[in-house]
């Protein structure tokens, strides 16, 4: 087995970052009481507004809070683009980059509309091929 990101099991694409294991460090903390809730939930005002109104659903439940079911918000950064990012409202919007020239990156974040828990879930490229031929 090569140790190319295709053949990584978890693995969406090139240049794709998971960061599942900095959140369940995170979490332990949490649990262990050597992280406050308020230093684990603190969402960015603007980055609650958009989980409450813009978020995508899913079935996991707030690690945190345990209460409601955390929603993923998918910021794009590139050329073009506002400094703070441009938040992504549908997979037709986010598909719309990957015909765009210039590298574009994508965060997604998971986020808690209720206790504000808040934390960084992957990063990926949106047109890793036309990125690396622009750069030639």
């Amino acid at each position: 087995m090569g140790f190319r990101p295709d053949t990584l099991r978890g693995s969406a694409g090139p240049g794709e970052i998971d960061y599942r294991l900095a959140r369940q460090s995170v979490l332990s903390e949490y649990r262990k009481g050597r992280l406050a809730r308020h230093e684990s939930c603190d969402a960015h005002p603007e980055l609650a507004r958009a989980a409450r109104e813009l978020g995508e659903p899913t079935k996991l439940t707030c690690p945190v809070c345990e209460e409601t079911n955390v929603v993923l918000v998918k910021y794009v950064f590139g050329p073009r683009l506002p400094a703070f990012g441009r938040c992504i409202t549908t997979k037709k919007e986010l598909q719309s980059f990957t015909k765009r020239s210039g590298n574009f990156s994508c965060y997604v974040v998971e986020v808690c509309p209720a206790c504000s828990w808040n934390h960084l879930a992957r990063t990926f490229l949106l047109n890793p091929t036309r990125g690396r031929a622009a750069a030639r």
